[in-house]
């Protein structure tokens, strides 16, 4: 038969017809969660948009990346997946699949995206209240990745052999996950442990991302089907459920062993004090590590407490403003003048009072070549790893031939260039947008005035001062200033003017944005935003995506795609709320975490097998490259706000509440079903 040639015209019409219809429906994934972003910074927090252009660059570049990035899972990785899925149980036995889900699990994970925002959050987190977390972010990170990896080849190698033998999901439920629960009540009970508890359930959020879940259904759907045993449709899902709660796990033992070299928690100044000065160093190489912590994340208290004396402390502060080189070695990555207005104290301020600081404003844009570059390495590291672990046992191991390979290879290539769009994409605008948000939001609730700039006015004139008076007879001194065509009155302190250069220091703060305390209305404000924020990202999340075209193809349309999506989003806002609610009112981590899937239990065994396989891995599938640093960005920013020492749990709580909706939605359904039976029993008229 001979195939009749398409004109090119018409094959670019119909390709660009194809592209467009993709790229309006990624366009409206992630439509809500970027018009929330801007109109909250813009309206709720006024704060205007920094770099306005480069962000839209970063959020285009993200709805392109999703685009060719789901295209491709469905040419390329999720085909390939499963037809290794098929041919292994015909070719070998149980444990030859269970070693290759073990291999798979943890290359994939090694390439997810999200992992790499954990080792960001670790720069928040203070040595001396959580030691333990401490040193695991910071000198154990290579090993928390890995025993990470290794938690979900192992969950993908019990999956394996679970869909082999057609065994029931909810067993691995009922033992796994409160054997969890146990060891996260035990640990919570030991100051150092406990510091680890958040991170744990974090690490088990994020491994199941938009690299691993859509691998690891479709090899699990492909060895489902050729065992020829499932029962269900859905008899390939439940090992996201797996992948997740197994890193748990692994970063309890890793935690535990690693516990016996960590110093427990102590004060900010016992930790740096002269006294403690060996036990402190088993968390840093040297002593100028140690300054330099009690610099970047210290108090004023904090630092005093290092030095050995009062003079050699002063002779520290002043060496800020008179040698660069000390200056540099004190405070890393921090110009000088965020240190002063976010982490100097009173004193510390008017010590370096006159100092110039307009040479030392830090760029934060990133280079958009240093961006791609890292992202492009990332990237190939994740797609072309898997894709040739996979082509290669079909082919060489499994000897089958590899068949459309041109929509395969399409299918590869769209993957790698869509997830270096989106990886880079998130990075120059999504997660800029939200850290942007983030560092805005706790001014909602804060109780003290915010620093916004510095201005140094030369020459002043104090002849220009005018005083004024208050109803209560409270005299206060203004000068006028002229600022954008606008003539400004603004309050003048004595101590920020130096006689001897004439120079007056201006200090822009921005007030509380509702009371001078904790108000009920900017809590509110918060909770909602958080909400928003959980429900806006998850709608575009690829791996959710991925998760509901599989499942709506499994079910033949029984449970809708945009359904499940829905619900999934509607927890996930829900999680954040929760975890947001934690951190405000510095609640038990471990009860929030403990009390929900303690609630989950009960939901699990009243539900069916495929209800229960579909509800575990939407929870697992939440938290990946666009939602993890969001919420990273927002749950370390209100943390800092509050002194906590670290903001992580949320996305934990992010991941359990998803299956609860779920869970409780298909058992709602079910028992409306059961009530229209009767009914139409009933009414003969239905007979």
């Amino acid at each position: 038969m001979k195939h009749k040639k398409v004109p090119l015209r018409d094959a670019l019409v119909m390709l660009s017809g194809y592209a467009r219809s993709r790229i309006v429906a990624r366009i409206r994934s992630v439509a809500f969660i970027i018009i929330y972003l801007v109109v909250f910074q813009a309206l709720i927090l006024r704060v205007p948009l920094s770099n306005a252009l480069l962000t839209a660059a970063g959020i285009g570049l993200v709805i392109l990346g999703l685009a060719f990035f789901l295209e491709g899972l469905v040419l390329g990785f999720m085909p390939l997946g499963e037809r290794v899925g098929v041919k292994l149980p015909a070719r070998t036995g149980i444990f030859v699949i269970s070693v290759f889900g073990l291999i798979l699990g943890i290359v994939a994970t090694l390439a997810e995206p999200a992992i790499s925002a954990l080792r960001v959050a670790g720069s928040t987190v203070t040595a001396w209240e959580s030691p333990l977390l401490y040193m695991v972010l910071h000198h154990y990170a290579e090993w928390l990745i890995l025993s990470v990896g290794i938690g979900v080849g192992v969950a993908v190698a019990m999956g394996m052999f679970r869909f082999y033998y057609n065994l029931s999901i909810k067993p691995f439920i009922l033992i796994i996950v409160p054997v969890l629960l146990i060891l996260t009540v035990l640990f919570s009970y030991d100051p150092n442990l406990n510091g680890i508890i958040g991170l744990a359930w974090d690490c088990g959020a994020v491994t199941t991302g938009a690299v691993t879940v859509p691998l690891v259904l479709a090899l699990g759907i492909g060895v489902s089907r050729a065992a020829g045993k499932g029962k269900g449709t859905s008899s390939g899902f439940g090992i996201v459920l797996l992948a997740s709660a197994l890193p748990v796990l692994a970063v309890y033992i890793l935690g535990y062993f690693l516990s016996f070299k960590a110093p427990s928690p102590s004060t900010e100044t016992s930790f740096f004090s002269v006294q403690e000065r060996k036990t402190s160093l088993t968390l840093f190489e040297n002593e100028h590590q140690l300054r330099q912590h009690a610099f970047t994340h210290g108090t004023e208290k904090g630092r005093k407490s290092f030095f050995a004396s009062n003079e050699a402390y002063e002779t520290a502060i002043l060496s800020i403003r008179d040698n660069p080189a000390v200056r540099d070695s004190l405070l890393g990555d921090i110009t000088p003048d965020k240190w002063i207005f976010n982490i100097a104290s009173e004193s510390e301020r008017e010590m370096l009072s006159g100092m110039q600081l307009t040479d030392y404003e830090s760029n934060n844009n990133p280079e958009l070549g240093e961006v791609f570059k890292a992202e492009s390495l990332a990237g190939i590291r994740a797609v072309i790893p898997l894709s040739v672990l996979l082509i290669i046992v079909l082919t060489v191991f499994l000897r089958e031939k590899l068949r459309y390979k041109d929509e395969v290879v399409i299918g590869i290539v769209f993957t790698l260039l869509g997830m270096i769009m989106l990886t880079s994409g998130i990075k120059l605008g999504l997660a800029r947008l939200g850290g942007e948000v983030g560092e805005q939001l706790p001014g909602a609730f804060s109780s003290k005035e915010e620093f916004i700039d510095r201005i140094i006015i030369n020459n002043f004139d104090k002849n220009l001062l005018y005083s004024t008076i208050t109803s209560e007879g409270d005299q206060k001194i203004f000068f006028n200033y002229f600022d954008n065509g606008r003539i400004r009155p603004v309050e003048f302190h004595e101590e920020h003017f130096d006689e001897a250069s004439g120079r007056y220091e201006h200090i822009i703060t921005r007030p509380p944005l509702f009371s001078n305390n904790l108000s009920v209305l900017g809590i509110i404000l918060v909770l909602l935003f958080a909400f928003g924020l959980g429900y806006g990202a998850t709608l575009a999340e690829p791996a959710l995506n991925a998760l509901g075209m599989t499942v709506e193809g499994i079910t033949v349309g029984t449970i809708k795609k945009t359904h499940l999506i829905q619900l999934v989003a509607i927890g996930v806002g829900a999680g954040i709320l929760a975890g947001l609610c934690r951190i405000l009112f510095d609640l038990p981590l471990v009860w929030l975490i403990v009390i929900s899937y303690v609630l989950l239990i009960p939901l699990t065994i009243l539900s069916d097998e495929e209800l229960t396989e579909i509800a575990w891995d939407s929870g697992g599938v939440t938290t990946g490259p666009v939602t993890v640093p969001l919420v990273l960005a927002m749950g370390l920013s209100i943390s800092g706000e509050l002194n906590i020492p670290d903001g992580f749990g949320v996305l934990a709580l992010a991941s359990v509440f998803p299956i609860m909706t779920v869970l409780i939605y298909g058992l709602f359904i079910r028992a409306k079903q059961r009530r229209s039976i009767p009914a139409n029993r009933k009414n003969p008229e239905n007979e």
